[in-house]
């Protein structure tokens, strides 16, 4: 009924990866190219972004840390928003304690204590039904704060210094080689408020190929040239730190070294211990913590300058640059810059700050001396050294006799002077 029909035989012939190519469109081919490119990058990226720890963004802002709080409440909510409160009011009692050497502080409302605060940063913290416990640093704004507490909030800071922290552990050092314990303490490290003005790195990219372990160990300094030119820096600070473990698990004691420069210059050093690994991260932030008040100290003193070595441009002569426009300027349209005179002399003055008033006071007893054109306080330590620089018209001889006659005993070193108060002697009986 139905006639048989022969089976019909298809050949499908694919063309070669060649041919295929050349049957894509000239965009196809292009946008291929591009997705390849993109996924290559985000690799990359992925890659090298597990080896760097970004620095936290540091302002001026005034940073108490250590408050703790344990505060019982209905709910564990209410609990912990009466624990920041309480810790508010704490750090502004411990700041103020800070900045004027004692007590009576100001009493503020907790609507005017957190118009003040920037930020609340959970140090350590245990939640419970009705209960919470915990360690906060508190973060003032500056530009709120240091008018209510009397601190200009403009402080002189020593030229950028690049940071390259070291870590020994196991008989090895690494630097920015790979992310280490070290590294993060100085990344999160806030150095707002430090008078040192750090370069942190991230440690990603060329990072650690240029900042490696063994940069440190160079005495060259054509390389520290570029290096430094590289990341913006006058010169660098080598912080370094050694583990110890007593035994697997058990107490670590870390010693920290503070150094600085190409020469690899030594500031100081402590020591630390933690009771296991778990406090390392911890006694890493205090080591930080610790190491930026030697720096701090190394500035005031004058130990901490940068290696004129270091400097790739000449300094220029004013006086050899007003002969050379002199020399160019018409007669009749002569007009010299003026220059300091010969004996004009450049003197720091280290000076005992405890407290606000302290500060003024200094540079109010400098400035009422004869021959002082200027005094102003360059690098200002609340509860510490101060430093001050002074333009002044006559040989340090004479400067130092208008402060002697002014009650202060003077050491001098140089260009700069160390100053104090001098005792009273005691009534005789």
């Amino acid at each position: 009924m139905f006639a048989k029909r022969a089976p019909v035989t298809v050949s499908l012939t694919l063309p070669r990866p060649a041919a295929f190519a050349r049957l894509l469109s000239r965009p196809v081919q292009i946008i291929i190219a591009i997705g390849i490119g993109l996924a290559a990058a985000a690799l990359f990226a992925q890659m090298e972004g597990e080896r760097g720890v970004p620095p936290i963004a540091s302002g001026g802002d005034f940073e108490v840390r250590g408050v703790k709080v344990d505060v019982f409440a209905k709910d564990a909510d209410t609990a912990r928003y009466a624990g920041w409160r309480m810790a508010q009011r704490q750090a502004w009692r411990m700041l103020w304690t800070r900045t004027h050497g004692g007590g009576g502080a100001p009493a503020l409302s907790d609507s005017q204590l957190e118009a003040m605060i920037s930020g609340i940063e959970v140090e350590y913290e245990q939640n419970g039904p009705n209960r919470y416990v915990a360690t906060l640093g508190i973060l003032f704004d500056r530009a709120r704060t240091g008018q209510l507490l009397g601190v200009s909030g403009n402080v002189m800071r020593s030229p950028p210094l690049l940071v390259i922290p070291v870590m020994w552990d196991g008989g090895s050092a690494v630097s920015y080689e790979r992310t280490n314990e070290w590294q993060k303490a100085w990344a999160r490290y806030r150095t707002g408020d430090s008078a040192i003005d750090y370069v942190r790195v991230a440690g990603s990219i060329a990072d650690p190929i240029l900042l490696n372990a063994g940069q440190i160990g160079r005495r060259g300094r054509l390389w520290w040239r570029v290096l430094l030119d590289q990341y913006g820096a006058a010169d660098v600070v080598i912080p370094i730190v050694r583990l110890e473990r007593a035994y697997p698990g058990g107490p670590v004691t870390a010693t920290f070294t503070a150094r600085y420069g190409p020469d690899d210059s030594l500031i100081g050093s402590f020591s630390l211990r933690a009771s296991n690994d778990s406090g390392i991260a911890q006694m890493m932030d205090e080591g930080a913590r610790r190491i930026d008040e030697l720096y701090i100290r190394a500035l005031n003193d004058g130990r901490l300058r940068p290696d004129p070595s270091l400097i790739i441009e000449e300094p220029v002569d004013p006086n050899a640059l007003a002969i050379e426009n002199a020399a160019e300027a018409p007669i009749e349209a002569l007009d010299l810059p003026t220059v300091p005179t010969a004996g004009t002399t450049s003197v720091s003055i280290q000076f005992d700050t405890p407290d606000v008033t302290s500060v003024g006071a200094g540079e109010s007893a400098v400035r009422g001396i004869s021959g002082v054109r200027s005094a102003a306080t360059s690098s200002l330590a609340l509860g510490g050294t101060s430093v001050m620089q002074v333009s002044f018209d006559g040989p340090i001889d004479v400067l130092r006799t208008g402060l002697q006659a002014r009650g202060y005993t003077v050491t001098v070193n140089g260009n700069t002077l160390r100053i104090t108060r001098r005792q009273a002697s005691p009534s005789p009986q």
